[in-house]
């Protein structure tokens, strides 16, 4: 290193024009500690006295003998924050710190529907091709569980509800577009693969107000049935929810989208999670009705609903129907349903039981950002069966941080069933969605 650093300065004292010389002479021991230089410059000797050569190097005598070039004062760097080195956690400390701040710049405060953290970011616009963007997210949402019968010991895990990654690509014109969803999340009563792939459709919207969907997608009848599970209020769906609906089918569905009206019609297969190719066919209806939508919220927004599912899985069929309501108003709003079976094939599975339920939810934001919720929720799982009733009393607080993408959420649940322990439950989840 010190035999580098001596032929380094040589080099620069060489090639600098105020050190010309004709002659130079190196001398070092073999240790290579002493090194001494003797310089005779004809140009130095020519333009000054003998004594200005004397005074330029601090008094030494004109062949400016033993110089040690090692211990020569190196200039002072000063390290600041610009001209560090950026090391490779350094980058990656940065790189969070920045995207830390831009989430929480985000002004999201929607609730209605869910606008994911990094919505721009991974949103990827081609100038060529039939694709004109293809749009990339992932909804996680986890809680932890705490159970408590009262005939029986408590415990309490922790769950993944659904891991959603989707696809959503748009074709040049803008009226056409595909979704591929997928949950890698395990369900116990499913296989892998059955549970893997979920929305997986084509959807075109070229005729005015209207988008028909061909593929795989959620289904059924109700208010909350067809609501997305990144809106809901509650950790679970209604108990008619979770029965007669929550379930994605294949088929061909049309939606209208007027302003009085929306509709939601479809043909499907009777098969759900890919168990069986067609075991039979199936018809869904919802039809609402919007009669506040002239007067632009001023007496608050109103819909009513009311819908069929109709079909036949190889030798069962079965038939749901229900009715709803939903009504909001400033920073109140409720929300109830009641819906009646003579057989069903929703995300249970396949019965032929007669059953009924309904539910009564209310909810209050206190602030943009902080929701109360209560909801009476009722289930009888057999008619044929008394004294079988499934009472849910649950009460909750959404604190929305960003919208629905990032989301804390804390439920109870007294759970009142007839011919069957009471129990307790409280849950407190998240959601992200990037």
């Amino acid at each position: 290193m010190k035999r580098f650093l001596v032929f380094f300065i040589l080099i620069l004292c060489i090639n600098s024009p105020a050190f010309a010389v004709d002659e130079v002479d190196l001398e070092f021991d073999r240790d290579f500690q002493k090194h001494s230089l003797n310089i005779v410059s004809t140009e130095e000797l020519a333009a000054k006295s003998k004594e200005d050569l004397s005074e330029s190097v601090d008094d030494e005598p004109k062949d400016v003998e033993d110089i040690d070039i090692l211990n020569l004062p190196l200039p002072e760097i000063v390290v600041t924050e610009e001209t560090a080195p950026l090391t490779f956690y350094s980058k990656i400390q940065k790189e969070i710190t920045k995207t830390m701040k831009d989430i929480y710049k985000l002004p999201i405060e929607d609730t209605e529907t869910i606008t994911p953290l990094f919505k721009e970011r991974l949103t990827a616009h081609y100038a060529k091709g039939p694709i004109s963007s293809l749009y990339t997210r992932a909804i996680v949402q986890s809680n932890f569980d705490l159970f408590m019968p009262q005939d029986g010991d408590e415990y309490g895990k922790f769950n993944v509800n659904l891991v959603n990654v989707l696809f959503d690509a748009k074709t040049r014109s803008g009226k056409d577009m595909f979704r591929v969803m997928i949950d890698p999340s395990h369900q116990h009563n499913l296989s892998f693969m059955q549970n893997f792939f979920k929305d997986l459709f084509i959807e075109t919207k070229r005729i005015p107000h209207h988008s028909i969907l061909i593929g795989n997608s959620r289904v059924g009848t109700g208010l909350e049935g067809l609501q997305s599970a990144y809106t809901l209020p509650f950790m679970f769906r209604s108990q008619i929810s979770r029965n007669f609906s929550n379930v994605r089918k294949i088929g061909v569905r049309v939606r209208g989208d007027y302003k009085y009206v929306d509709y939601d019609f479809g043909g499907y297969s009777s098969d759900t999670f890919f168990t069986d190719f067609m075991p039979g066919g199936e018809f869904n209806s919802w039809v609402e009705v919007k009669p506040f939508a002239k007067t632009k919220g001023k007496y608050g927004d109103l819909r009513t609903g009311t819908g069929i599912s109709a079909g036949k899985r190889n030798s069962t069929g079965y038939v749901v129907g229900g009715v709803g309501l939903k009504y909001s108003y400033k920073k109140m709003w409720t929300q109830m349903e009641y819906s009646v079976a003579n057989g069903s094939n929703g995300a249970t599975g396949l019965s032929s039981k007669h059953r009924q339920g309904w539910y009564v939810t209310l909810g209050c934001k206190l602030t943009k950002k902080l929701e109360f919720l209560a909801r009476y929720d009722e289930f009888d799982p057999d008619k044929s069966v008394g004294h079988n009733n499934r009472k849910e009393y649950t009460t909750g607080i959404n604190y929305y941080i960003k919208g629905q993408a990032l989301k804390l959420v804390l439920n109870y649940i007294y759970c009142h069933n007839k011919g069957l322990s009471n129990s307790h439950r409280f849950m407190v989840g998240a959601q992200i969605a990037i």
